[in-house]
This record gives C-alpha cells, structure tokens and sequence, in this order.
C-alpha cells in the first residue's frame, strides 16, 4: 500500500522550520505542512520570496500561521541571529527541515571561508541544528529531517580538502555536501539515542527531482528534466514521510521507491556502505565542530 499524506495526523500546534522554503521542494514542504495544520517558520535568505511565498500558502490554506524569518546558511553569523530571533519568539520546535541547498555553482567561498555548497547544504545546517538543539530537547516527539541526494554516490568525504582548494569540481563538491548530509543524518540519531534525546533523526531525498538546484547545470539537462523528472511536489514527498510518518524511529532514510529511487512513493530506502562508515563519521562531525566552532551531543 503506497504512502499518501492524508493518511498521517493533523499537525495542530506543532511547529515546523524549514529552511529554503520559499521555493521548489522546500515550499512544497511547507506546502503540504499547512495543509495538515502546522505553524510554520519558512527559513530564507530572501525575505521578500518568502514574503510571497507565504501569501501564496495563506491562498491556499487561509486559517495557516506562517511566518518569515531571515536566514543565510552561507553565513554562520545569520544562522545565529536566526536562532536568536526564532528561540526568542518560539519555545518549542517539533520539525526542523533542513532542505535548503545549492547545486554545482562555479567554485566560490562563503564568508566563513568554507567551498560553498559544503557550507550552504551542511555546515550552515550542522551549526543551525546544534544551536536549535536546547529548544529541540525541551519539544515531545521532534525530528530533525535531513536533505540528501541521489548524488551522495558522486564523491565520499574529501578529508584532505574537503573545501575543494586545490582542484574544484562542482559534481564532485555536490556530492560530498550531500554525503555530509546523510552521513549527518546517521550520526545525529547515534548521538541522539546515546545521550538520551527522545528527538529522531532522519534523513531524505527527492530522487530526481524537478527543482530550482538545476539552474547552474547544463541547458541540454534542463530542457531534458521535465521528461525524466517526477515534480517538485512528488519529490518533496520522502521528506513529509520523514516528518510525518510515526512508525519511524530514527536513523532511517527515505527516498522514491522506484527504479534506482529516481522516483515513485516514499519508502525507507538504503544507501552506499560508505555512508554508514562509524569512524568516517566521527570524523566528519568533528571536523564540523572545528570548522564551525559550535560543538554539541560529544
């Protein structure tokens, strides 16, 4: 039996973060979140397409509470004014989604320093969930739902330069964000279980997509997507499953339950052995800790 979303609870008085929710899979998300009730924050670097992006939902579900905060996952000094406005104003955060990304733009560096899908797709979500953290343990029953990517088979973790200094390849810098990003996911609901959150974590992808990300890919990709992609809506779908399915218990991964999961209803699905790598992992979270100076769950 496929999953549908009007199976799940109504989401009264649960409170939902979602970064890059003014377009494609993230306002999807918010979307589909209003209609079951949930007060959302949408997350974004442009108040404005947030701004509309919210008149649009409030068209579509009038009763819905929304509101826009501001929020650059490039710079490590918005995620924190982020986390002040929004944890002096909520006292509680039952989904945090973090969906936000970039795909294979030309090589640049955030303000921080770090290569810029690393710091825009992971690192700026790595500091966001740490500083949320205190308000996510005082909430019953909240998940954290990470964005990963078909594309975590593009490239493991770049230890020796993990911010592509000597040789860029926006393929293989893509890959390994979003291979931070479920590596991320799996580690969190390790830390999460052994310090005795009763939080989850878990992690998701669209499978392949329609989605705002393609705009630095090739046209020929472009023009192509619309024949080999499900839509924006479909794609969001694993990550409500993420959010809203009950039977989970963290540490899974949802994705397409389709060929190759390029597409298809949501289903937990499995992922390469190398993202499962305990020691890996370990490593990666501390390096994110150094490279974003916010430590938590040691």
């Amino acid at each position: 039996m496929s999953w549908n979303i009007s199976d799940e609870k109504a989401q009264d008085g649960r409170v939902a973060v979602i970064t890059g929710a003014n377009i494609g899979l993230g306002y999807e998300t918010a979307l589909a979140l209003a209609g079951k009730g949930a007060e959302l924050v949408l997350a974004c670097r442009n108040l404005a397409k947030a701004d509309h992006a919210k008149a649009d939902i409030i068209s579509k579900y009038p009763t819905a509470t929304i509101s826009c905060m501001q929020l650059d996952l490039t710079s490590l000094a918005s995620v924190k004014q982020f986390v002040e406005a929004y944890t002096s104003t909520y006292e509680r955060l039952d989904l945090l989604i973090n969906n936000a990304g970039i795909m294979m733009p030309p090589y640049s560096l955030t303000e921080d320093g770090f290569e810029s899908q690393l710091g825009a797709n992971y690192l700026g979500h790595f500091a966001l969930t740490g500083l949320l953290l205190p308000t996510i343990k005082k909430t019953t029953n909240a998940r954290i739902i990470s964005l990963a990517s078909l594309a975590h088979n593009w490239s493991d973790i770049q230890f020796s330069d993990i911010n592509f200094s000597k040789k860029y390849s926006a393929r293989k810098a893509y890959g390994q964000s979003k291979f931070a990003c479920l590596m991320f996911a799996y580690e969190l609901q390790r830390r999460l279980t052994k310090h005795n959150y009763h939080a989850i974590s878990v992690a998701a992808h669209p499978g392949a997509s329609q989605s705002n990300l393609s705009q630095h890919m090739p046209k020929v990709l472009q023009w192509l997507a619309p024949l080999v992609c499900q839509s924006t809506a479909d794609g969001a779908e694993p990550t409500l499953y993420a959010a809203l399915k009950e039977s989970l218990n963290g540490g899974e991964y949802i994705g397409p339950s389709g060929f190759q999961q390029a597409r298809g209803k949501p289903k937990v699905v499995g992922s390469n052995h190398a993202s499962k790598n305990i020691n890996d992992a370990a490593k990666l979270w501390r390096i994110s800790e150094e490279l974003t100076n916010i430590r938590y769950l040691d």
